[in-house]
């Protein structure tokens, strides 16, 4: 409950340098009276721009200086919540705007806007609207609430039920809703961005295995072609080594047919030789008759004999030396064969020399083509670190992931809370409550003011206005009488309710002219009798031009003046 104390200003309209004091809690009721222009509303006024910074009727902020004074305009109000005592100052030249609680100054880092929201949402938790329904009816430039539209007759109503922190709710949860979208939607880029990353990185690692498999693919099947080519090397080194043992074994007389040859050419020239001495012997017996080692003559039988040895035995040589010719063209052809034989012999070798050396050749181009399959090998390893980024990727992929589920999560939460604070969730099974309550009320004061008419509010807050015969009625429609008794009926429902909740309920009700022009005699006193059934916890504050009529029926009287053009309250 807000408990009213006081309410105080100078410089303010038509308020001079002296301080104008009322004690909001003195009375059970007050009437407040004064000449046109005295300053009777001034109250209302004062209080509504202390608590919100704006007049309770239009008047231009500006105006609201003192016009003789200009200068060090204030309002003060004082009002207790619960257990704690707040003082809140406002005024113009200098500008001040100042919360107290328990003496003690509200810390003023923040903005005028924040400091003004602080008072309203977590102090007052009144608007200006809804203060102006539940604690002030006015005449001049009041908007009752049946001339409310649907937004700001909701609004008032929250406020009552003290379930406005659901809109408040709802309004934080859009927010949370469009920072949950926010999120997802920036974890979808990073997701998106992060596979772009990793199909990059793997059509990369891809690659270079498809092309490093193939080097190697290419390199292991010339290995292959090599060692074909040393198994046909091999092969054939192995067949020439067996034609040449073949062949070798096939000479292995050759040192016994140049030992015979050697022998045949001895024999040869021994026969030469004794051929040469025959023929010699011959020629000198041929030309010779006397001999010259004895001197003796040499008679033609002997010479003759001689000759004739001589001559057979030449032909025993040449028969013996033909014979030799034959043994010696044998060996020499064998001889001849056996040469040819090695010539085939050392072209074998040669063949095998360099299918050695090729094999040999092959063999360090196959250690090559290993080497390089290694480095091939030692190249795949080189994509480790590739893997270990593509690891991270999907690593930071999986952290996303997580993340969106979690987002997913709570928006299935959020879209469930939602769906609750909807206009049509919570708060309507709330104010579906209180709405009987309500109406029940209003036709309750509807009633003690005679005037019988059937008023029903609906969930969306729209009217039903009938007679006792069941004829519809708007609110245009009715008199300012009438109209007047419908917008008090609303009034002391607002403040029933108020208390029930003990959200907005209040000590202070303050009625400006409401008994000057709408209402007539009777219900006049229809409604000072409600104002009297309020009880003790209620200060009741009717500003009026009838103090004659009124006056005896208040228990304490304020009588405003004009003293040297600056309003006053009277001795």
């Amino acid at each position: 409950m807000i408990h009213f104390h006081n309410v105080r200003w100078q410089n303010f309209l038509s308020t001079g340098n002296v301080w104008t004091n009322i004690l909001l809690d003195k009375s059970p009721n007050t009437l407040v009276i004064g000449e046109n222009g005295a300053g009777k509303s001034t109250m209302l006024d004062a209080l509504c721009f202390a608590l919100f910074g704006k007049p309770f009727r239009k008047i231009n902020k500006p105006q609201l200086m003192n016009s003789v004074n200009q200068k060090d305009m204030i309002v003060e109000t004082e009002f207790t919540i619960g257990n704690s005592r707040y003082r809140v100052r406002r005024g113009m030249k200098p500008n001040v705007f100042e919360i107290y609680k328990d003496d003690v100054m509200l810390n003023q880092t923040a903005s005028v806007r924040d400091y003004q929201n602080h008072l309203e949402q977590n102090i007052l938790k009144l608007n200006f609207n809804s203060f102006t329904q539940i604690v002030i009816l006015g005449s001049s430039s009041f908007v009752p609430f049946m001339q409310l539209p649907t937004g700001a007759r909701r609004e008032i109503i929250e406020d009552l039920l003290d379930i406005k922190i659901f809109t408040a709710m709802n309004i934080l949860l859009k927010e949370r809703l469009q920072q949950n979208k926010n999120n997802l939607k920036d974890i979808k880029y990073k997701i998106d961005l992060e596979q772009e990353k990793l199909e990059v990185h793997q059509k990369y690692i891809d690659e270079m295995q498809s092309k490093n498999k193939e080097r190697i693919d290419n390199l292991k099947a010339e290995i292959k072609k090599s060692e074909t080519a040393i198994s046909r090397l091999e092969d054939d080194i192995s067949k020439n080594n067996s034609s040449v043992k073949d062949l070798q074994e096939s000479v292995k007389d050759e040192e016994s047919v140049q030992k015979k040859l050697n022998e045949i050419l001895k024999i040869e020239s021994k026969f030469e030789e004794k051929l040469k001495k025959l023929k010699k012997e011959i020629k000198f017996y041929q030309d010779n008759d006397h001999c010259p080692t004895c001197d003796q003559d040499i008679n033609d039988e002997i010479k003759s004999k001689k000759v004739g040895q001589n001559e057979s035995k030449i032909l025993e040589v040449n028969e013996a030396f033909d014979k030799l010719q034959i043994e010696l063209d044998k060996e020499n052809q064998r001889l001849l064969d056996i040469m040819e034989i090695n010539k085939d012999v050392q072209e074998l070798l040669e063949k095998v020399s360099d299918g050695n050396n090729q094999i040999s050749s092959l063999n360090k181009y196959i250690n090559q083509l290993r080497t390089n399959i290694d480095t091939e090998v030692d190249d795949v390893s080189d994509l480790k670190e590739e893997n270990k980024k593509v690891n991270v990727i999907k690593k930071q992929i999986k952290g996303h992931e997580k993340k969106r589920e979690s987002e997913i999560h709570e928006k299935e939460l959020l879209d469930v809370a939602a769906e609750l604070l909807k206009d049509k969730g919570i708060k309507t099974q709330i104010v579906r409550q209180y709405v009987p309550v309500m109406n029940k009320l209003v036709n309750k004061y509807l009633a003690a003011m005679e005037f019988f008419v059937s008023f029903e509010l609906n969930e969306n807050f729209e009217e039903t206005i009938k007679s006792r015969h069941r004829d519809s009625f708007s609110y245009a429609s009715f008199s300012e009488g009438e109209k007047m008794r419908i917008d008090l009926s609303l009034l002391l429902t607002w403040r029933a309710i108020a208390k029930m909740k003990n959200s907005t309920n209040t000590n202070l009700l303050i009625l400006d002219e409401v008994f000057d022009a709408s209402l007539d005699s009777n219900g006049c006193d229809e409604f000072l009798k409600l104002l009297n059934e309020l009880g003790k916890e209620t200060n009741v504050f009717v500003i009026s031009h009838k103090g004659d009529v009124l006056q005896d029926k208040f228990r304490s009287v304020i009588k405003f003046e004009k003293h040297k053009n600056f309003s006053r309250i009277a001795a």
